[in-house]
C-alpha cells in the first residue's frame, strides 16, 4: 500500500503525476473553510505535506501522529514551528535558490517603479492628465550609479547584486550575519554595519528571512537614520518591518519612497495607509509569480518528499 501525502495547495499537474508514482495523492487546490476539516481529517493517517503557508505547530502535529515530513513550497519557513518539528522527529524542507532569479528581477522592478514613478505615471497618462510636456514635479530619481544597501546577503541578495552593479553601475554594501566574499569579488560589495548601510544607501533593500531576531529589523530608528532621498524596498516577510514606523516615515518625509511586496497583514486592508501614498509601489507578494518558477518550486518541494519518505536525505532539508 503506497504511503498517503497531502497536497494543499493548487501545483501543475506533472507534479501530482510525480507524486502519484510513489504515494496515495489527497490534493486540495486551496485550504479554506470549507476544505480545512476535510484536511484535519485526511491529515490523521498521513505521512508526508506538501504546500505553503499552512502553520505547522505543536496543535497540528497533536493530529498527524503518522507524518514524517513537511515540505514547503517556499524558500521561507517562518510557517513552521522548527522546534515542534524537531521535538517530533520530522524532516521539514524547502525550497530555495530556483527562485533567486525570479525574485531579483521583481526586487529590480520595484527599485525602477519607485524611483521612476513608473505606476503613478501609468495613471497619469491613462486619465487623461497628459496634457502637454512633463512638468518637473513629475520627475523620478536616478537608480543608474546609486548606492544600493542590502540587508541580507542571501541568494537572492546575491542576485539583486549582480543586476544592480553590472546592470546600473551601482555601488553595493550589505550588511548580513556573516561577510560574503564571493559577493565582495564579483561585485565590489562592501561590508557594514547596519547603521552605516541605512545612513549611506539611496536605496535600502531588506531581504531577510523572518526569525525572532529580525522581526521589526526596519523601526522608527532605523527609518530615522535613512536619508531624506532614499527609498525602501521589502521583499522578504511583512513582519520583518515595523509598518507603523515605515507610514510615520513616509508621511513626515523621513524617507522618499517605499516599494513594497509585502506586508504584515495580507491581503493588506484597504484602509492601510499605504495604499493611498502616492510615493509607494504596492504588489501583491508577486515575487517569484511566474509560471517557470513556481513550477520548479513544487517540483523541488516533490522531489524532497519523495527522497524524505524513502528513506533518503531531501536535497534541501531545512538544518
Amino acid at each position: 500500500m503506497k504511503p498517503k501525502v497531502i497536497v494543499y495547495k493548487k501545483v501543475d499537474k506533472k507534479v501530482i503525476d510525480l507524486l502519484n508514482e510513489y504515494f496515495n495523492v489527497i490534493y486540495f487546490e486551496k485550504l479554506d473553510n470549507q476544505s480545512y476539516p476535510e484536511f484535519l481529517e485526511e491529515i490523521k493517517d498521513a505521512q508526508g505535506i506538501l504546500g505553503s503557508g499552512l502553520k505547522v505547530d505543536s496543535e497540528l502535529l497533536k493530529l498527524a501522529p503518522h507524518l514524517k515530513i513537511v515540505c514547503n513550497t517556499s524558500v521561507g519557513y517562518d510557517n513552521l514551528d522548527l522546534t515542534a518539528l524537531e521535538k517530533s522527529g520530522m524532516m521539514a524542507t524547502n525550497t530555495p535558490d530556483v527562485l533567486n532569479d525570479t525574485v531579483a528581477d521583481t526586487i529590480m522592478g520595484l527599485i525602477l517603479s519607485t524611483a521612476r514613478r513608473i505606476p503613478e505615471l501609468e495613471h497619469w497618462v491613462k486619465t487623461g492628465q497628459w496634457k502637454s510636456g512633463l512638468e518637473e514635479k513629475w520627475f523620478g530619481v536616478d537608480v543608474n550609479h546609486k548606492v544600493l544597501g542590502i540587508i541580507g546577503m542571501g541568494g537572492i541578495g546575491s542576485a539583486v547584486a549582480k543586476r544592480a552593479h553590472y546592470g546600473f553601475d551601482m555601488e553595493i554594501l550589505y550588511h548580513n550575519r556573516s561577510r560574503k566574499e564571493e559577493a565582495e569579488q564579483k561585485f565590489g560589495a562592501k561590508y557594514c554595519s547596519l547603521e552605516e548601510l541605512l545612513k549611506k544607501s539611496d536605496f535600502v533593500c531588506l531581504m531577510t528571512p523572518l526569525t525572532p531576531q529580525t522581526e521589526k529589523l526596519m523601526g522608527t530608528k532605523e527609518f530615522n537614520l535613512m536619508k531624506e532621498s532614499s527609498i525602501f524596498i521589502n521583499a522578504s516577510r511583512g513582519k520583518t518591518v515595523d509598518e507603523e514606523a515605515l507610514i510615520h516615515a513616509l508621511q513626515r518625509g523621513q524617507i522618499l519612497g517605499a516599494g513594497l511586496d509585502v506586508f504584515v497583514e495580507e491581503p493588506v486592508n484597504l484602509d492601510n495607509p499605504l495604499l493611498s501614498m502616492k510615493n509607494v509601489v504596492t504588489l501583491p507578494h508577486i515575487g517569484s509569480a511566474t509560471y517557470e518558477t513556481r513550477f520548479k518550486m513544487a517540483m523541488l518541494a516533490a522531489t524532497n518528499l519523495v527522497a524524505g519518505l524513502k528513506g533518503d536525505t531531501p536535497p534541501t532539508l531545512i538544518k
